[in-house]
C-alpha cells in the first residue's frame, strides 16, 4: 500500500483506505434519520405529486392534447417525479449537516475517524437515497392510472440517479453554507424552485418563443427532466448526448466542492 496520506477533518489518512464501517455508519444514520419521519419525507412529497397529476388532469388535461405526440399527463408524470426526487435530494442532506450545526452536535460526525471523502460519500449517498425512494414510489403510485413504464431504461437510471446525486452535493454545500434554517428556505426559494420549474417540468421548452427558449437550454435542470422524460416517452426535446456529458462534468465538480470543503472544516470547524 501507498506511503501517501489524504488529510482528513481527523488527520491523515492512508491513500486508498477506506473505512467502510464508518461510512456504512454514517450511511445508515442518513438513512434511518429520514425513514423515522416517513410521513413527512417519503409520503407527503408522493402526496404532492398526486395532487399536482390531479389538478392538471382535472383543470386543463383534457384541453391541452397531446405534447409532442405524448398525452399531456403522460409528458408531465415523469417531470413531476423527477422535481419529486430533485427536491428531497436536497433536503435531505441540506438539512443534516444544517441541524447538526444548529444542535451543537456536528461533533457526532466530526470526531470519529471518517475521512472527507468518507463523510462526503456517506451524506450524498444518504440524499440519493431519500431522492431516489421517492421518485420510485410516486412512479408506482401512478403505475394504475396511466402508461409510464420506461421505455429506455438507461436514461432513466442515468439521470435519476445523476440528478439525486447532483443535488444530494448541492444540499451538501447548503448546509455547509447555511447558518439558520432561513438560509437553507432561501436556496430552495431562489435557486432550486425556479431551476426546477423554469427547465420544462410543466412543457415542451419547443413551444417558448426564442431567446427564451434558448435560454432554457442553460439550464442544467432541464438536460435532467429532458433525459429523464425521454426514458420514459422516448421523446426528448434537447440533445441527449450533450446532456449527459454536462450533467456528468457538474457532478464531477460538485464532488470536488463537497470534498474539499468538508476536507477544510469550512463552517464546521469555528
Amino acid at each position: 500500500m501507498s506511503n501517501a496520506s489524504l488529510t482528513g477533518l481527523n488527520g491523515p489518512r492512508k491513500f486508498g483506505f477506506i473505512n467502510w464501517l464508518g461510512l456504512w455508519t454514517l450511511y445508515k444514520k442518513e438513512v434511518r434519520r429520514f425513514l423515522k419521519v416517513y410521513t413527512q419525507t417519503v409520503a407527503a412529497p408522493v402526496a404532492t405529486t398526486l395532487l399536482y397529476m390531479t389538478v392538471f388532469a382535472v383543470a386543463i388535461g383534457s384541453r391541452r392534447g397531446d405534447v409532442n405526440g405524448i398525452p399531456f399527463i403522460e409528458f408531465l408524470a415523469p417531470g413531476l417525479i423527477l422535481m419529486g426526487l430533485l427536491n428531497n435530494a436536497f433536503a435531505n442532506s441540506g438539512s443534516s449537516i444544517l441541524v447538526s450545526k444548529v444542535q451543537g452536535n456536528a461533533v457526532d460526525f466530526l470526531m470519529p475517524p471518517l475521512s472527507a471523502l468518507e463523510l462526503s460519500i456517506g451524506f450524498i449517498a444518504g440524499a440519493m437515497t431519500r431522492g431516489i425512494m421517492v421518485a420510485v414510489v410516486t412512479a408506482v403510485t401512478l403505475i394504475p392510472f396511466m402508461n409510464i413504464m420506461p421505455q429506455h431504461w438507461w436514461a432513466v437510471l442515468y439521470f435519476g440517479i445523476s440528478a439525486s446525486a447532483m443535488l444530494g452535493m448541492v444540499g451538501v454545500i447548503g448546509g455547509l453554507w447555511a447558518e439558520k434554517f432561513d438560509h437553507m428556505a432561501a436556496v430552495t426559494t431562489f435557486v432550486i424552485t425556479p431551476l426546477t420549474f423554469l427547465s420544462g417540468t410543466f412543457y415542451s421548452v419547443t413551444a417558448l418563443p426564442e431567446p427564451i427558449a434558448t435560454i432554457s437550454h442553460f439550464n442544467p435542470f432541464f438536460y435532467m427532466i429532458d433525459g429523464f422524460r425521454y426514458g420514459f416517452t422516448g421523446h426528448a426535446d434537447g440533445h441527449l448526448a450533450i446532456g449527459a456529458v454536462l450533467v456528468l462534468a457538474i457532478n464531477l465538480a460538485l464532488a470536488a466542492a463537497c470534498y474539499l470543503l468538508l476536507r477544510a472544516g469550512w463552517r464546521l470547524k469555528s
